[in-house]
Parts: C-alpha cells; structure tokens; sequence
C-alpha cells in the first residue's frame, strides 16, 4: 500500500496524438437519385456482383432514371493495384459523369 498521498488530484494523460490531417466537409446529400449517374465501386471480397445487381434493381424501381456505371468500369479498389486505383478515382468520377458513388466492400 502506497503511503503518498494525491490529496484527490490526479493527472490524466490522454493517448492520442493531435490530429495530422484537416478535416474536410461532406458534399452535400443529392435530393433525389431521378437522372443521377451513380458509380459503383467494390474491393472484390464479398458477394458485391449479387448485392450491386440486386441494389441497382431496387433503385431503378424507385428512380426509374437513374443511370449507373457498373464496378466493372473501377476495377478492384482493394489489392496491389489499390493506390493507383484510387489515386486515379477523382478524375476518372468527373470524367463519366458520376453523381454518387456507392462503394461496396467486403468484411
């Protein structure tokens, strides 16, 4: 048993360093899907060809003009090739058109 006392004062320390990066705001939330481009972008791990074709079904039904750019367009956003993937990503979005992006990805 320690015989020092603190008197009820202690120090805490907390175990994060200060945030490094700025952060940045969201665009905003599109009002509605109607004519809107939607890009699809997956990592290739988890079922995303089933759940990207069920999803794009679902939205048609409910946005019967929505367009979307299949994942097949992005390539895997998950592997060796990733940084180039997604450094090229920003370019490649305004280039077709896109709107949003629903990026699907495996667990």
């Amino acid at each position: 048993m320690s015989t020092t006392s603190n008197d009820g004062y202690y120090e805490v320390l907390w175990p994060r360093s200060p945030r490094q990066v700025k952060r940045k705001s969201l665009a905003p939330r599109l009002s509605t899907l109607e004519g809107k481009t939607v890009a699809q972008l997956w990592d290739f791990l988890f079922r995303g060809d089933e759940v990207f074709a069920l999803l794009e079904e679902g939205l048609k039904k409910r946005f019967p003009g929505v367009r979307f750019l299949s994942w097949r367009e992005f390539g895997n956003t998950h592997g060796r090739d990733e940084r180039e993937v997604l450094a090229a990503l920003p370019q490649r979005l305004r280039e077709l058109g896109a709107d949003a992006v629903v990026s699907g990805m495996g667990c």
